[in-house]
């Protein structure tokens, strides 16, 4: 892939209600999504809300790995994120004036590598700075906050 290069995706849905199926272009892969039980969906898939924060910890994850891979000194293990989040229903469901969002998203990660905690610091940095969704997340104007915390990696036996 060529620097700069833009990566192009390309989704179709189809629904009712609050039900909805999606079809990624280019890939046999499809997405099941419902409204989240709050709104009348059934709980028989993932809300839009929940894949829009899973996103955020598998984006994380995919980010650092990609960090990892171009630079041969980073070795990274097993993964732990949890995350949490609130979401103000005012405007969603009330119609009241403002912007419909969550109104903070924290990230607790438990990441083993090969760093130090300096290296470790700036990675975690790095990766925050260069993940699509984090910056999706900030840019919306959510609080957001995240804690990572170093694991020495575990060698092979």
């Amino acid at each position: 892939m060529a620097k700069g290069s833009t990566i192009p995706f390309s989704l179709t849905g189809k629904g009712s209600v609050v039900k909805q199926k999606l079809a990624i272009a280019g890939s046999p892969l499809t997405i099941d999504v419902v409204g989240h039980s709050a709104f009348g969906g059934d709980n028989s898939a993932p809300s839009p809300l929940d894949y829009a924060l899973a996103a955020l910890s598998s984006c994380t994850q995919v980010t650092s790995q990609i960090i990892a891979s171009q630079d041969p000194s980073i070795e990274l293990g097993e993964w732990s994120i949890n995350l949490t989040s609130h979401l103000d229903n005012s405007v969603l469901v009330f119609g009241e004036e403002g912007i419909s969002n969550f109104s903070d998203v924290h990230l607790d990660i438990c990441v083993e590598t090969n760093l130090d905690d300096e290296k470790f610091a700036a990675f975690a940095i790095e990766v925050e700075r260069r993940c699509p969704i984090t910056q999706l997340f900030r840019g919306s104007g959510v609080k957001f906050s995240s804690n990572w915390k170093n694991i020495e990696l575990r060698k092979a036996a």
